[in-house]
């Protein structure tokens, strides 16, 4: 009797491990408009939304020196949905309260070996997220050889990207630096012109379906990672740094102690509007370090260097522009390369108790740079230690300077990834603003790092005044920019010129300038226009500018498409702020519906007509009716703004 009893307990032990081996693994959002289905044996997962398949059969796991996460992988137990939820506060995002909900599902999963990797995934009503977590303890440092992720999108599918450019080619040797244009529309398939690949985000569209890719939860335990430059049959799959993309003797590819968890590999996913006004880049993002941030002063800045250029970051100059920023009620004036050359340290602290005065910050430029490009521009190789940091930000901050903008970072390997998030670290005991420029995607970083006002990361406004063909490609770009770069992490363009570009012949009319003062998020929005252009301005362009807020308190997307169309609305107070630009230069007529702002009168600003340059404007009131519906003309390459009152 108990050898039947002992058979029967096998039987029925050999069939629950069988069919636990074989289970197939669902979690919704919580609307249930998307499911996640996984299959842990095969190392497989695929998505629907409303029914519709967005992502086919794609792959999971990870490659460790030590052992083979991509197969092979026995189901220890999977916890049941649980709803989680999260609230945080931004002041440079487009957002200021957030809250996230999703739906949590962890299955851990183990080898023959004995060791564990757990997958998991949080799915809210915007979109799907998972990373992998080792959660063993054990002695020594484990190295990450390749991730099997992927990412296989049906047949038919549309893409908008950029290329990764060549680690190691372009200005002295600065790129990648994520300052590509953007390839639009393309068959999903379509190879990168770069063997770097292509850079987060990326926005896919399928028959019914917007999905918008990206990573968030980076730490200094992993490397940025971008999607490989071949994806056969639409499956895109997740590709390393090239070699040159880190610091002399520092890590490449990922390398960490036990336990481990990956960065968050990111899907929004809905309609375009809901992607547009979508968190998930900062949802997923690590919490806030802890810190005083009492410092921490949203705001615009004058420049001089964007269309002056290197002979313009002399005292007389910088002095004129900390009294153009205090003349525009802006909060911040940037002086760039060489100032320790060209002013001197002593000097740029009177240019500081003088801007002081005038209650206006100074930003300072640094170069990044130790061995992996040859820029020679100044001060370079400061901030390379903790120890020449600390020397270096306690001078600063004794000498009243408010933030620093550092450019010509080298890429995405680990060790750069430390590099950027010790900056931050140390930045923040000195309560100093940072900007990273010729940098990466910062990844949510701008939750963890609140000090982090901005950073580049994009095919910028300093590009179109060094070619033609830049300035032609503006109005597409800007639109590509708005919808994708800036999406979930705030983007220093540095836009608006609204007189005269040096030697280049914009292709924008001076009102889609003005409303980039919107359509762009930036914690410091450094502005391109110099102060003898805004002569050419007329008053209600200049008091619009000076009344502009420092930061958003909510967004909504009011109408667009990728490339071609962009029209947004940001709250701040009780005010609402609606910006449209047309990538196009064929002229649209739109219907908008801004029944939210239903029975309220708006101010707008149209372009009046620009001549040979000169900035045109002409504004007008329009009452929004019972209906929502506001009917207006854009021109070609045109834009308009609006200011709503209580």
């Amino acid at each position: 009797m108990k050898s039947k009893i002992l058979l029967i307990y096998l039987v029925l032990f050999t069939f629950f491990c069988s069919a636990q081996q074989h289970a197939v693994y669902r979690i919704s959002s919580p609307d249930k408009n998307i499911q996640v289905e996984c299959k842990p044996d095969e190392a497989l997962y695929s998505i629907k939304y409303k029914g519709e398949i967005i992502l086919g059969a794609s792959r999971l796991g990870i490659l460790r020196e030590d052992e083979d996460f991509t197969r092979g992988l026995t189901v220890i137990k999977a916890s049941l949905p649980t709803l989680i939820k999260d609230s945080y506060s931004m002041v440079n995002a487009k957002r200021k309260d957030i809250t996230y909900t999703a739906n949590r599902l962890i299955i851990e999963t183990k080898k023959a070996s004995g060791k564990k990797m757990n997958i998991v995934f949080q799915v809210s009503n915007d979109g799907v997220a998972f990373r992998y977590e080792f959660p063993d303890k054990a002695a020594g440092v484990k190295k990450i050889r390749a991730e099997a992720t992927s990412f296989r999108f049906p047949e038919g599918t549309r893409a908008w990207m950029q290329p990764k450019t060549e680690a190691q080619s372009g200005f002295e040797h600065t790129n990648p630096s994520y300052e590509a244009h953007y390839m639009m529309d393309i068959p999903v398939g379509t190879p990168s012109n770069s063997s770097n690949g292509w850079v987060y985000p990326a926005l896919f569209k399928t028959r019914n379906s917007w999905i918008m890719m990206t990573e968030a939860g980076l730490d200094r335990n992993y490397c940025g990672t971008a999607l490989q430059q071949i994806s056969r049959g639409g499956e895109y799959k997740i590709n390393f740094p090239q070699p040159p993309e880190k610091i002399a003797k520092g890590a490449l590819n990922p390398e960490s102690v036990l336990p481990w968890n990956t960065p968050w590999r990111v899907l929004a996913i809905g309609s375009l509007k809901s992607i547009m006004e979508s968190t998930l880049g900062t949802d997923l993002a690590l919490p806030s370090i802890k810190l005083d941030t009492s410092f921490i002063k949203p705001g615009k800045a004058s420049w001089s260097w964007v269309l002056e250029k290197d002979g313009a970051t002399v005292y007389p100059v910088q002095k004129k522009y900390i009294d153009y920023a205090a003349e525009m009620n802006w909060r911040y004036c940037l002086i760039d390369a060489n100032w320790d050359q060209t002013i001197g340290y002593d000097s740029v602290k009177l240019l500081a108790d003088y801007a002081k005065q005038k209650n206006i910050g100074l930003l300072l430029w640094y170069n990044s740079a130790g061995d992996w490009n040859t820029v020679k521009f100044t001060p370079k190789d400061k901030l390379l230690s903790h120890e020449s940091r600390i020397k270096e930000f306690s001078r600063l901050q004794e000498m009243g300077i408010k933030g620093i903008k550092i450019d010509f970072f080298g890429g995405d390997g680990q060790s750069m990834i430390s590099y950027y998030q010790d900056i931050l670290d140390d930045a923040a005991v000195y309560h100093l603003l940072v900007n990273f420029h010729g940098a990466t995607l910062p990844r949510g970083w701008a939750r963890t790092y609140p000090n982090l006002m901005t950073a580049e990361a994009i095919f910028g406004y300093e590009m179109i005044t060094f070619s033609q063909d830049a300035a032609n490609q503006a109005p597409q770009h800007s639109v590509m920019s708005a919808m994708v770069r800036n999406v979930f992490d705030p983007m220093d363009f540095t836009p608006m010129c609204l007189y005269q570009i040096p030697s280049i012949k914009r292709a924008t009319t001076a009102a889609f300038e003005l409303a980039t003062s919107i359509t762009f998020l930036s914690g410091i929005q450094h502005y391109a226009e110099r102060p003898e252009g805004m002569k050419h301005v007329p008053l209600f362009v200049i008091d619009f500018l000076r009344r502009l807020p420092n930061s958003w308190d909510d967004v909504k997307f009011i109408e667009g498409y990728p490339g071609k169309l962009f029209v947004v609305a940001r709250k701040a107070g009780s005010k609402w702020y609606l910006a449209g630009i047309n990538g196009e230069g064929a002229e649209k007529e739109l219907v908008l519906d801004l029944s939210f702002l239903k029975n309220r009168t708006g101010k707008f600003i149209f372009s009046g007509g620009d001549s040979d340059q000169q900035p045109s404007f002409q504004s007008e009131n329009r009452n929004i009716p019972l209906d929502g519906k506001v009917k207006l003309k854009l021109g070609g390459n045109d834009g308009f703004v609006a200011v709503f009152e209580q």
